[in-house]
């Protein structure tokens, strides 16, 4: 009975933090303040709860600062080439860099086009 509870919750912190990145992603352009509040508490959520934010999501925390990034307006990405294919995620808050590569999906396209 217990475990099925402690389950019960934590798909629930699931659905409310995909909800609250969802709203932030959505309210962030019209009042920043309350997308990056929204950013914020769906981190201390999951953080509470021991469940991980989901991974389409989160490359948009700062390793440094832990601000919720929103690109073009608080984050800078860019897509390198050189030496291994990788994304370039720059924080403007703090001014810390994240690397990210991508050469498994390149890969992968290329497996689907033979």
């Amino acid at each position: 009975m217990r475990r099925k509870a402690k389950e019960r919750e934590k798909d629930l912190a699931r659905q409310r933090i995909a909800r609250l990145l969802r709203l932030a992603d959505e309210v962030y352009p019209e009042e920043p303040k309350l997308g990056l509040q929204y950013g914020e508490l769906a981190r201390r959520l999951a953080l509470r709860t021991k469940v991980k934010i989901p991974r389409r999501w989160r490359w948009r925390y700062c390793k440094e600062c832990g601000s919720f990034l929103y690109p073009g307006i608080n984050a800078d990405v860019r897509v390198r080439s050189r030496r291994f294919p990788h994304l370039v995620i720059r924080c403007r808050i703090c001014g810390g860099i994240r690397r990210i590569p991508y050469l498994r999906e390149k890969r992968a396209r290329r497996v689907l086009h033979r």
